[in-house]
Protein backbone atom coordinates (compact mmCIF):
# COMPACT_ATOMS: atom_id res chain seq x y z
CA UNK A 1 0.00 0.00 0.00
CA UNK A 2 0.78 3.29 -0.33
CA UNK A 3 1.71 6.33 2.33
CA UNK A 4 -0.91 8.31 0.90
CA UNK A 5 -3.75 5.75 0.97
CA UNK A 6 -3.39 6.47 5.24
CA UNK A 7 -4.03 10.07 4.39
CA UNK A 8 -7.48 8.43 2.86
CA UNK A 9 -8.23 6.70 5.95
CA UNK A 10 -9.69 8.94 8.74
CA UNK A 11 -10.42 6.32 11.24
CA UNK A 12 -6.18 6.38 11.79
CA UNK A 13 -6.01 9.84 12.94
CA UNK A 14 -2.84 10.62 10.95
CA UNK A 15 -1.72 14.35 9.99
CA UNK A 16 1.02 14.57 7.80
CA UNK A 17 3.95 16.97 8.76
CA UNK A 18 6.19 16.40 6.16
CA UNK A 19 7.43 14.57 2.99
CA UNK A 20 4.30 15.95 0.99
CA UNK A 21 6.63 14.78 -1.85
CA UNK A 22 7.56 10.86 -0.49
CA UNK A 23 3.53 10.22 -0.33
CA UNK A 24 3.86 7.64 -3.01
CA UNK A 25 6.30 5.63 -1.01
CA UNK A 26 5.26 1.81 -1.00
CA UNK A 27 4.62 0.48 3.01
CA UNK A 28 5.27 -3.27 3.05
CA UNK A 29 4.99 -3.22 7.15
CA UNK A 30 4.93 -1.77 10.61
CA UNK A 31 6.64 -1.53 13.69
CA UNK A 32 6.54 -0.43 17.03
CA UNK A 33 9.50 0.88 18.94
CA UNK A 34 10.59 3.11 21.75
CA UNK A 35 14.58 1.92 21.37
CA UNK A 36 16.81 4.81 20.79
CA UNK A 37 17.99 2.11 18.02
CA UNK A 38 15.49 -0.02 16.55
CA UNK A 39 17.99 -0.89 13.04
CA UNK A 40 17.87 -4.55 14.34
CA UNK A 41 14.37 -5.34 14.19
CA UNK A 42 13.98 -2.95 11.02
CA UNK A 43 14.36 -4.79 6.97
CA UNK A 44 13.06 -1.43 4.96
CA UNK A 45 9.89 -0.29 3.60
CA UNK A 46 8.17 -0.41 7.34
CA UNK A 47 5.96 2.55 9.05
CA UNK A 48 7.13 2.81 12.03
CA UNK A 49 5.36 3.88 14.87
CA UNK A 50 6.78 5.84 18.21
CA UNK A 51 5.45 7.25 21.42
CA UNK A 52 8.61 9.36 21.86
CA UNK A 53 9.48 7.72 25.01
CA UNK A 54 13.39 7.19 23.45
CA UNK A 55 13.65 11.08 23.30
CA UNK A 56 15.26 12.67 26.32
CA UNK A 57 16.33 15.96 24.52
CA UNK A 58 16.37 17.87 21.42
CA UNK A 59 19.64 15.93 20.40
CA UNK A 60 17.81 13.00 20.07
CA UNK A 61 15.90 13.18 17.37
CA UNK A 62 18.36 13.52 14.92
CA UNK A 63 20.16 10.32 15.27
CA UNK A 64 16.84 8.46 15.77
CA UNK A 65 16.08 9.75 12.58
CA UNK A 66 19.05 9.09 10.79
CA UNK A 67 19.03 5.08 11.71
CA UNK A 68 15.25 5.19 10.17
CA UNK A 69 16.42 6.37 7.09
CA UNK A 70 19.25 3.75 6.57
CA UNK A 71 17.40 0.91 7.61
CA UNK A 72 15.16 2.43 4.45
CA UNK A 73 12.16 2.95 6.27
CA UNK A 74 9.11 4.18 4.96
CA UNK A 75 7.76 7.11 7.40
CA UNK A 76 7.78 7.66 10.89
CA UNK A 77 4.62 8.17 12.69
CA UNK A 78 4.61 9.98 16.31
CA UNK A 79 2.15 9.72 18.92
CA UNK A 80 1.00 12.95 20.41
CA UNK A 81 -0.56 11.30 23.65
CA UNK A 82 3.09 11.56 25.80
CA UNK A 83 4.07 15.25 24.78
CA UNK A 84 1.43 16.52 23.00
CA UNK A 85 2.31 18.22 19.89
CA UNK A 86 4.97 16.51 17.81
CA UNK A 87 9.04 18.41 18.43
CA UNK A 88 9.80 21.10 16.71
CA UNK A 89 13.66 19.07 16.63
CA UNK A 90 12.21 16.04 14.85
CA UNK A 91 9.62 17.59 12.62
CA UNK A 92 13.25 19.43 10.86
CA UNK A 93 15.20 15.99 11.59
CA UNK A 94 12.27 14.51 9.28
CA UNK A 95 12.77 17.28 6.88
CA UNK A 96 16.51 17.33 6.15
CA UNK A 97 16.31 13.43 5.56
CA UNK A 98 13.29 13.48 3.37
CA UNK A 99 11.99 11.24 5.81
CA UNK A 100 7.50 11.87 5.90
CA UNK A 101 6.02 12.38 9.17
CA UNK A 102 2.91 11.78 10.51
CA UNK A 103 1.55 12.79 13.76
CA UNK A 104 -1.40 10.27 15.40
CA UNK A 105 -4.21 11.62 18.11
CA UNK A 106 -4.38 10.44 21.09
CA UNK A 107 -7.47 8.86 20.83
CA UNK A 108 -6.12 6.59 18.07
CA UNK A 109 -4.45 3.39 19.81
CA UNK A 110 -1.28 2.23 17.82
CA UNK A 111 -2.83 -1.39 17.28
CA UNK A 112 -5.66 -0.04 15.17
CA UNK A 113 -2.90 1.39 12.54
CA UNK A 114 -0.94 -2.04 13.14
CA UNK A 115 -4.39 -3.73 12.42
CA UNK A 116 -5.43 -1.71 9.06
CA UNK A 117 -1.57 -1.41 7.48
CA UNK A 118 -1.14 -5.46 8.27
CA UNK A 119 -4.21 -6.43 6.79
CA UNK A 120 -3.75 -4.29 3.67
CA UNK A 121 -0.24 -5.25 3.10
CA UNK A 122 -1.10 -9.13 3.66
CA UNK A 123 -3.81 -8.84 1.09
CA UNK A 124 -1.45 -7.08 -0.89
CA UNK A 125 1.55 -9.86 -0.39
CA UNK A 126 -1.33 -12.77 -1.23
CA UNK A 127 -1.77 -11.83 -4.35
CA UNK A 128 1.71 -11.60 -4.80
CA UNK A 129 1.99 -14.51 -3.49
CA UNK A 130 -0.40 -16.34 -5.69
CA UNK A 131 0.86 -15.24 -9.04
CA UNK A 132 4.52 -16.45 -7.67
CA UNK A 133 2.70 -19.77 -6.71
CA UNK A 134 0.86 -20.11 -10.10
CA UNK A 135 4.00 -19.03 -12.13
CA UNK A 136 5.93 -21.98 -10.85
CA UNK A 137 3.02 -24.15 -11.21
CA UNK A 138 2.34 -23.15 -15.13
CA UNK A 139 6.41 -24.21 -14.88
CA UNK A 140 6.08 -27.30 -13.49
CA UNK A 141 3.00 -28.35 -15.66
CA UNK A 142 4.99 -27.40 -19.15
CA UNK A 143 7.02 -30.26 -18.54
CA UNK A 144 7.62 -33.74 -17.94
CA UNK A 145 6.64 -33.29 -14.32
CA UNK A 146 2.72 -32.54 -14.42
CA UNK A 147 1.82 -32.74 -10.54
CA UNK A 148 5.31 -32.60 -8.93
CA UNK A 149 7.95 -34.85 -7.59
CA UNK A 150 5.55 -37.47 -7.41
CA UNK A 151 4.83 -37.30 -11.14
CA UNK A 152 7.89 -37.17 -11.56
CA UNK A 153 9.27 -40.01 -9.04
CA UNK A 154 6.18 -41.90 -11.10
CA UNK A 155 8.04 -41.66 -14.51
CA UNK A 156 11.19 -42.92 -13.11
CA UNK A 157 9.43 -45.92 -11.94
CA UNK A 158 7.15 -46.32 -14.77
CA UNK A 159 9.99 -45.74 -17.58
CA UNK A 160 13.20 -46.69 -15.75
CA UNK A 161 11.99 -48.71 -13.48
CA UNK A 162 14.50 -46.89 -10.53
CA UNK A 163 12.24 -46.78 -6.86
CA UNK A 164 13.06 -43.23 -5.80
CA UNK A 165 12.00 -40.81 -3.12
CA UNK A 166 12.56 -37.20 -2.25
CA UNK A 167 13.56 -36.55 1.59
CA UNK A 168 14.32 -33.59 3.82
CA UNK A 169 18.08 -33.15 5.25
CA UNK A 170 16.13 -34.46 8.81
CA UNK A 171 15.00 -37.43 6.62
CA UNK A 172 11.71 -37.06 6.74
CA UNK A 173 9.69 -38.54 3.64
CA UNK A 174 8.64 -35.71 1.30
CA UNK A 175 7.82 -37.58 -1.88
CA UNK A 176 8.01 -40.96 -3.10
CA UNK A 177 6.69 -42.43 -6.25
CA UNK A 178 3.49 -44.47 -6.29
CA UNK A 179 5.22 -47.49 -8.03
CA UNK A 180 7.87 -47.42 -5.66
CA UNK A 181 6.51 -49.72 -3.54
CA UNK A 182 6.07 -49.66 0.57
CA UNK A 183 7.46 -46.41 2.20
CA UNK A 184 11.09 -46.76 3.36
CA UNK A 185 11.29 -47.32 7.12
CA UNK A 186 11.63 -44.03 8.84
CA UNK A 187 15.01 -45.63 10.30
CA UNK A 188 16.41 -45.91 6.59
CA UNK A 189 15.10 -42.78 5.64
CA UNK A 190 16.89 -41.04 8.80
CA UNK A 191 20.05 -43.06 7.75
CA UNK A 192 20.34 -42.09 4.39
CA UNK A 193 19.79 -38.36 5.41
CA UNK A 194 22.85 -38.85 7.29
CA UNK A 195 24.65 -40.43 5.13
CA UNK A 196 24.22 -37.55 2.43
CA UNK A 197 24.72 -35.21 4.81
CA UNK A 198 28.30 -36.44 5.97
CA UNK A 199 29.41 -36.32 2.49
CA UNK A 200 28.56 -32.98 1.79
CA UNK A 201 30.48 -32.02 4.46
CA UNK A 202 33.43 -33.45 3.27
CA UNK A 203 33.33 -31.87 -0.33
CA UNK A 204 32.28 -35.16 -2.12
CA UNK A 205 30.20 -34.18 -5.15
CA UNK A 206 27.29 -36.07 -5.73
CA UNK A 207 26.07 -38.54 -6.55
CA UNK A 208 26.64 -40.42 -3.29
CA UNK A 209 26.38 -44.14 -3.03
CA UNK A 210 25.44 -45.63 0.19
CA UNK A 211 24.49 -49.40 1.05
CA UNK A 212 22.09 -50.09 3.56
CA UNK A 213 20.89 -53.32 4.67
CA UNK A 214 22.32 -55.15 1.28
CA UNK A 215 20.47 -52.10 -0.76
CA UNK A 216 22.83 -49.80 -2.88
CA UNK A 217 21.16 -46.11 -2.71
CA UNK A 218 22.13 -43.28 -5.14
CA UNK A 219 21.60 -39.97 -2.89
CA UNK A 220 21.53 -36.48 -4.98
CA UNK A 221 21.63 -33.17 -3.80
CA UNK A 222 18.08 -30.87 -4.60
CA UNK A 223 19.82 -27.42 -4.92
CA UNK A 224 17.79 -23.94 -5.43
CA UNK A 225 17.36 -24.01 -9.04
CA UNK A 226 18.64 -20.55 -9.36
CA UNK A 227 21.54 -21.38 -7.66
CA UNK A 228 24.48 -23.37 -8.53
CA UNK A 229 26.86 -25.78 -6.31
CA UNK A 230 29.23 -23.12 -6.20
CA UNK A 231 26.73 -20.00 -5.20
CA UNK A 232 26.66 -20.46 -1.73
CA UNK A 233 29.97 -18.91 -0.02
CA UNK A 234 30.21 -22.06 2.69
CA UNK A 235 28.46 -25.38 2.08
CA UNK A 236 27.64 -25.06 5.81
CA UNK A 237 24.94 -22.16 4.62
CA UNK A 238 22.84 -24.81 2.94
CA UNK A 239 23.84 -28.43 3.88
CA UNK A 240 21.11 -28.22 6.87
CA UNK A 241 18.30 -27.09 4.38
CA UNK A 242 18.91 -29.13 1.08
CA UNK A 243 16.46 -31.83 -0.23
CA UNK A 244 17.95 -34.91 -1.53
CA UNK A 245 17.00 -37.47 -3.82
CA UNK A 246 17.28 -41.43 -2.89
CA UNK A 247 17.44 -43.38 -6.15
CA UNK A 248 17.45 -47.43 -5.13
CA UNK A 249 20.20 -47.94 -7.03
CA UNK A 250 24.55 -48.07 -7.84
CA UNK A 251 25.11 -44.89 -10.18
CA UNK A 252 28.66 -45.59 -10.17
CA UNK A 253 28.23 -47.51 -13.43
CA UNK A 254 25.15 -45.60 -15.34
CA UNK A 255 25.85 -43.58 -18.65
CA UNK A 256 26.67 -39.80 -18.70
CA UNK A 257 22.98 -39.56 -20.61
CA UNK A 258 21.64 -41.32 -17.40
CA UNK A 259 23.41 -39.07 -14.58
CA UNK A 260 22.12 -35.87 -17.17
CA UNK A 261 18.55 -36.82 -16.77
CA UNK A 262 18.30 -37.89 -12.87
CA UNK A 263 20.22 -33.73 -12.39
CA UNK A 264 17.71 -32.77 -14.79
CA UNK A 265 14.78 -34.69 -11.99
CA UNK A 266 16.27 -32.46 -9.35
CA UNK A 267 16.39 -29.55 -11.25
CA UNK A 268 12.49 -29.90 -11.68
CA UNK A 269 12.02 -30.83 -8.24
CA UNK A 270 13.88 -28.05 -7.08
CA UNK A 271 11.23 -25.73 -9.00
CA UNK A 272 8.90 -27.20 -6.59
CA UNK A 273 10.73 -26.72 -4.21
CA UNK A 274 10.70 -23.23 -4.75
CA UNK A 275 7.34 -22.59 -5.45
CA UNK A 276 6.42 -24.22 -1.67
CA UNK A 277 9.96 -21.88 -0.58
CA UNK A 278 8.16 -18.80 -1.50
CA UNK A 279 4.61 -19.42 -0.07
CA UNK A 280 6.86 -19.84 3.17
CA UNK A 281 7.81 -16.56 2.94
CA UNK A 282 4.22 -15.16 4.19
CA UNK A 283 4.84 -16.71 7.27
CA UNK A 284 8.19 -15.63 8.33
CA UNK A 285 7.46 -12.21 7.38
CA UNK A 286 4.11 -12.46 9.66
CA UNK A 287 6.61 -14.09 12.17
CA UNK A 288 8.89 -11.55 12.40
CA UNK A 289 6.16 -9.20 12.75
CA UNK A 290 4.56 -10.92 16.10
CA UNK A 291 8.28 -11.21 16.95
CA UNK A 292 9.08 -7.74 16.45
CA UNK A 293 6.63 -6.39 18.72
CA UNK A 294 7.07 -8.96 21.29
CA UNK A 295 10.82 -8.13 21.41
CA UNK A 296 10.09 -4.14 22.12
CA UNK A 297 7.66 -4.98 24.70
CA UNK A 298 4.20 -3.36 22.69
CA UNK A 299 0.95 -3.85 24.50
CA UNK A 300 -0.37 -7.28 24.27
CA UNK A 301 -3.02 -5.45 22.04
CA UNK A 302 -0.98 -4.77 19.73
CA UNK A 303 0.10 -8.30 19.48
CA UNK A 304 -3.08 -9.80 19.68
CA UNK A 305 -4.34 -7.61 16.67
CA UNK A 306 -1.03 -8.79 14.92
CA UNK A 307 -2.42 -12.04 15.41
CA UNK A 308 -5.79 -11.84 14.46
CA UNK A 309 -4.35 -10.80 11.25
CA UNK A 310 -2.30 -13.24 10.94
CA UNK A 311 -4.74 -16.26 11.63
CA UNK A 312 -5.27 -16.93 7.82
CA UNK A 313 -1.80 -18.17 7.62
CA UNK A 314 -0.52 -18.93 10.35
CA UNK A 315 -4.37 -21.33 11.46
CA UNK A 316 -5.52 -22.43 7.75
CA UNK A 317 -8.96 -23.49 8.52
CA UNK A 318 -8.53 -23.40 12.46
CA UNK A 319 -9.85 -19.89 12.76
CA UNK A 320 -8.04 -19.20 16.21
CA UNK A 321 -5.33 -20.88 18.39
CA UNK A 322 -6.08 -20.60 22.19
CA UNK A 323 -2.70 -21.87 23.21
CA UNK A 324 1.01 -20.82 21.68
CA UNK A 325 4.83 -22.05 22.31
CA UNK A 326 7.51 -20.64 21.38
CA UNK A 327 10.98 -22.72 20.27
CA UNK A 328 14.28 -21.04 20.33
CA UNK A 329 17.44 -22.40 18.00
CA UNK A 330 20.49 -21.34 17.41
CA UNK A 331 23.33 -22.94 15.06
CA UNK A 332 26.99 -22.53 16.12
CA UNK A 333 29.72 -22.85 13.47
CA UNK A 334 33.24 -22.97 14.70
CA UNK A 335 34.74 -19.27 13.91
CA UNK A 336 32.07 -16.73 12.78
CA UNK A 337 32.35 -16.68 8.96
CA UNK A 338 29.02 -18.12 8.49
CA UNK A 339 25.78 -16.72 9.42
CA UNK A 340 23.70 -19.23 11.66
CA UNK A 341 20.18 -17.75 11.17
CA UNK A 342 19.20 -18.53 8.07
CA UNK A 343 20.27 -22.05 8.65
CA UNK A 344 18.96 -22.13 12.38
CA UNK A 345 15.56 -20.91 10.37
CA UNK A 346 15.25 -23.54 7.97
CA UNK A 347 16.14 -26.39 10.17
CA UNK A 348 13.61 -25.50 12.80
CA UNK A 349 11.06 -25.30 10.31
CA UNK A 350 11.76 -28.81 9.88
CA UNK A 351 12.21 -29.50 13.21
CA UNK A 352 8.80 -28.67 13.71
CA UNK A 353 7.39 -30.93 11.62
CA UNK A 354 6.07 -34.10 13.02
CA UNK A 355 8.85 -36.48 11.36
CA UNK A 356 5.81 -39.63 10.50
CA UNK A 357 4.14 -36.69 8.46
CA UNK A 358 4.64 -36.94 4.68
CA UNK A 359 4.67 -34.27 2.47
CA UNK A 360 5.74 -30.54 2.41
CA UNK A 361 2.34 -29.64 3.70
CA UNK A 362 2.94 -29.97 7.49
CA UNK A 363 4.92 -27.09 7.51
CA UNK A 364 1.87 -24.81 6.61
CA UNK A 365 1.36 -23.66 10.17
CA UNK A 366 4.83 -23.11 11.40
CA UNK A 367 6.19 -19.37 11.18
CA UNK A 368 9.50 -18.73 12.16
CA UNK A 369 11.61 -15.56 12.03
CA UNK A 370 15.44 -15.48 12.73
CA UNK A 371 17.65 -13.07 14.65
CA UNK A 372 21.31 -12.74 14.44
CA UNK A 373 21.97 -16.33 14.96
CA UNK A 374 18.79 -17.49 16.59
CA UNK A 375 15.64 -19.06 14.99
CA UNK A 376 12.50 -18.13 16.84
CA UNK A 377 9.71 -20.28 16.23
CA UNK A 378 5.69 -18.97 17.29
CA UNK A 379 3.96 -22.10 16.98
CA UNK A 380 0.23 -22.26 17.34
CA UNK A 381 -1.81 -25.13 19.69
CA UNK A 382 -5.14 -25.84 18.75
CA UNK A 383 -5.67 -28.16 21.77
CA UNK A 384 -2.90 -28.77 24.74
CA UNK A 385 -3.43 -32.15 26.47
CA UNK A 386 -3.38 -32.10 30.48
CA UNK A 387 -1.06 -33.90 32.48
CA UNK A 388 -2.59 -35.97 35.72
CA UNK A 389 -1.18 -33.57 38.20
CA UNK A 390 -2.67 -30.74 35.81
CA UNK A 391 0.54 -29.89 34.21
CA UNK A 392 0.05 -28.80 30.29
CA UNK A 393 2.01 -30.26 27.79
CA UNK A 394 2.57 -29.08 24.37
CA UNK A 395 5.45 -29.72 22.34
CA UNK A 396 8.44 -31.30 24.00
CA UNK A 397 12.10 -30.76 23.65
CA UNK A 398 13.61 -34.25 23.54
CA UNK A 399 11.09 -35.62 21.08
CA UNK A 400 11.25 -32.59 18.75
CA UNK A 401 15.13 -34.07 18.23
CA UNK A 402 14.57 -37.73 19.04
CA UNK A 403 14.32 -38.77 15.20
CA UNK A 404 16.58 -36.01 13.77
CA UNK A 405 19.45 -36.30 15.92
CA UNK A 406 21.53 -38.93 13.57
CA UNK A 407 21.28 -37.10 10.55
CA UNK A 408 21.81 -33.18 11.99
CA UNK A 409 24.76 -34.65 13.92
CA UNK A 410 26.11 -35.79 10.65
CA UNK A 411 25.67 -32.61 8.87
CA UNK A 412 26.76 -30.70 11.87
CA UNK A 413 30.19 -32.64 12.09
CA UNK A 414 32.94 -31.83 14.29
CA UNK A 415 32.26 -28.06 14.54
CA UNK A 416 28.56 -26.97 14.66
CA UNK A 417 26.03 -27.18 17.21
CA UNK A 418 22.31 -27.17 17.02
CA UNK A 419 20.92 -26.28 20.35
CA UNK A 420 17.19 -25.56 21.28
CA UNK A 421 14.85 -24.70 24.02
CA UNK A 422 11.08 -24.94 24.33
CA UNK A 423 8.69 -22.89 26.20
CA UNK A 424 5.54 -23.70 27.82
CA UNK A 425 2.30 -23.32 26.60
CA UNK A 426 0.75 -19.96 26.92
CA UNK A 427 -2.80 -18.52 26.29
CA UNK A 428 -2.78 -15.23 25.31
CA UNK A 429 -0.57 -12.98 23.20
CA UNK A 430 0.48 -11.25 27.12
CA UNK A 431 2.03 -13.84 27.79
CA UNK A 432 4.29 -14.81 24.59
CA UNK A 433 7.45 -12.36 25.82
CA UNK A 434 7.66 -14.29 28.88
CA UNK A 435 7.23 -17.75 26.67
CA UNK A 436 10.22 -15.80 24.50
CA UNK A 437 11.98 -15.59 27.40
CA UNK A 438 11.64 -18.70 28.86
CA UNK A 439 12.75 -20.52 25.68
CA UNK A 440 15.72 -18.12 25.47
CA UNK A 441 16.58 -19.59 28.95
CA UNK A 442 15.79 -23.18 28.24
CA UNK A 443 18.72 -22.91 24.84
CA UNK A 444 21.31 -21.56 27.28
CA UNK A 445 20.78 -24.89 29.70
CA UNK A 446 20.93 -27.19 26.19
CA UNK A 447 23.71 -25.06 25.51
CA UNK A 448 25.71 -26.41 28.83
CA UNK A 449 25.65 -29.62 28.15
CA UNK A 450 27.27 -31.83 26.05
CA UNK A 451 27.24 -32.82 22.38
CA UNK A 452 26.20 -31.55 18.71
CA UNK A 453 22.30 -31.55 19.21
CA UNK A 454 20.96 -30.90 22.47
CA UNK A 455 17.55 -29.73 23.84
CA UNK A 456 16.07 -28.29 26.98
CA UNK A 457 12.07 -27.72 28.08
CA UNK A 458 10.63 -25.64 30.19
CA UNK A 459 10.21 -28.13 32.32
CA UNK A 460 14.21 -28.59 33.32
CA UNK A 461 14.51 -24.34 34.35
CA UNK A 462 13.16 -24.98 37.86
CA UNK A 463 16.20 -27.75 38.44
CA UNK A 464 18.62 -25.04 39.80
CA UNK A 465 16.20 -24.41 42.90
CA UNK A 466 17.76 -27.70 43.74
CA UNK A 467 21.14 -26.69 43.81
CA UNK A 468 20.33 -24.26 46.77
CA UNK A 469 21.18 -26.20 49.35
CA UNK A 470 24.36 -26.78 48.37
CA UNK A 471 25.47 -23.39 48.57
CA UNK A 472 27.14 -22.01 51.54
CA UNK A 473 25.85 -19.89 54.20
CA UNK A 474 28.18 -17.43 54.08
CA UNK A 475 27.38 -17.47 50.33
CA UNK A 476 24.16 -17.35 50.31
CA UNK A 477 23.84 -14.56 53.13
CA UNK A 478 25.82 -12.51 51.15
CA UNK A 479 24.21 -12.97 47.79
CA UNK A 480 20.51 -12.26 49.08
CA UNK A 481 22.04 -9.00 51.53
CA UNK A 482 23.61 -7.91 48.01
CA UNK A 483 20.14 -7.92 46.44
CA UNK A 484 17.69 -7.83 48.91
CA UNK A 485 18.45 -5.59 51.86
CA UNK A 486 18.27 -2.37 49.99
CA UNK A 487 14.61 -3.03 48.95
CA UNK A 488 13.87 -4.34 52.92
CA UNK A 489 15.67 -1.40 54.38
CA UNK A 490 13.58 1.18 51.84
CA UNK A 491 9.92 -1.11 52.98
CA UNK A 492 10.44 -0.06 56.18
CA UNK A 493 11.40 3.45 56.23
CA UNK A 494 8.70 4.31 53.64
CA UNK A 495 6.14 0.63 53.77
CA UNK A 496 6.68 0.74 49.99
CA UNK A 497 6.15 -3.07 49.59
CA UNK A 498 8.99 -3.13 47.23
CA UNK A 499 9.78 -7.21 47.98
CA UNK A 500 6.16 -8.21 47.48
CA UNK A 501 6.23 -6.05 44.41
CA UNK A 502 9.45 -8.14 43.11
CA UNK A 503 7.78 -11.38 44.24
CA UNK A 504 4.79 -10.76 42.16
CA UNK A 505 6.31 -9.24 38.90
CA UNK A 506 8.62 -12.31 38.70
CA UNK A 507 5.49 -14.61 39.10
CA UNK A 508 4.24 -12.80 36.71
CA UNK A 509 6.90 -13.37 34.08
CA UNK A 510 7.42 -9.62 33.29
CA UNK A 511 3.93 -9.03 32.56
CA UNK A 512 3.10 -5.03 33.63
CA UNK A 513 -0.98 -6.08 32.92
CA UNK A 514 -0.99 -9.10 34.84
CA UNK A 515 1.08 -7.75 37.94
CA UNK A 516 -0.89 -4.69 38.23
CA UNK A 517 -4.28 -6.90 38.52
CA UNK A 518 -2.95 -8.71 41.02
CA UNK A 519 -1.44 -6.57 43.14
CA UNK A 520 -4.64 -4.06 42.47
CA UNK A 521 -2.46 -1.48 41.48
CA UNK A 522 -2.96 0.96 38.12
CA UNK A 523 0.04 0.02 35.65
CA UNK A 524 1.76 3.55 36.55
CA UNK A 525 2.24 2.82 39.84
CA UNK A 526 3.58 -0.62 39.45
CA UNK A 527 5.66 0.48 36.78
CA UNK A 528 7.09 2.99 39.37
CA UNK A 529 7.49 0.55 42.29
CA UNK A 530 9.45 -1.77 39.97
CA UNK A 531 11.74 1.88 38.71
CA UNK A 532 12.69 2.23 42.10
CA UNK A 533 13.74 -1.44 43.01
CA UNK A 534 16.23 -1.04 39.54
CA UNK A 535 17.64 2.03 41.12
CA UNK A 536 18.23 1.00 44.42
CA UNK A 537 19.88 -2.29 43.45
CA UNK A 538 21.27 -1.60 40.30
CA UNK A 539 19.57 -4.61 38.32
CA UNK A 540 17.31 -3.89 35.17
CA UNK A 541 13.98 -6.29 35.66
CA UNK A 542 14.15 -6.62 31.88
CA UNK A 543 17.34 -8.65 31.62
CA UNK A 544 16.72 -12.47 32.54
CA UNK A 545 20.04 -12.86 34.14
CA UNK A 546 18.65 -10.29 36.52
CA UNK A 547 15.02 -12.05 37.06
CA UNK A 548 16.97 -15.00 37.50
CA UNK A 549 19.46 -13.57 40.61
CA UNK A 550 15.92 -12.06 42.42
CA UNK A 551 14.25 -15.08 41.71
CA UNK A 552 17.14 -16.97 43.80
CA UNK A 553 17.90 -14.20 46.35
CA UNK A 554 13.95 -14.57 47.21
CA UNK A 555 14.18 -18.72 47.30
CA UNK A 556 17.58 -18.37 49.54
CA UNK A 557 16.13 -15.70 52.10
Amino acid sequence: MRLRALLDTDALGLRLLGGEDELDRTVRGVMTTDLRDPSRYLSGGELVLTGLAWRRDAGDSEPFVRILVQAGVAALAAGEAELGDIPDDLVLACARHRLPLFAVHESVAFATITEHVVRQVSGERAGDLAAVVDRHRRMMTSGPAGGGPDVVLDLLGSDLDLRAWVLSPTGRLIAGSKVAGPALPVETCARLAAEHLAATRTGRRGPHRVQLHGTTYSLFPIRSSGRSPQAARDVRETVLSDWLLAVEADAGDWPGERLDLLQGVTQLIAVERDRRDAARTVRRRLAQEVLELVQTGAAPAEIAARLRVAAPVLLPGLGAAPHWQVVVARVEWNGDEVEGGPVAQSLLEEVLVDPLATGPEPSDRIAVAHSGDEAIALVPLPAVATEHDGSETGLLADALLQSVREPLSAGLDDDGRLTLGVSAAVHSAEGLRGALEEARHARRVAAARTGRVCAAGHQELASHVLLLPFVPDDVRRAFTARLLDPLKDYDRRHRAELIPTLEAFLDCDGSWTRCATRLHLHVNTLRYRVGRIEQLTGRDLSRLEDKLDFFLALRMS
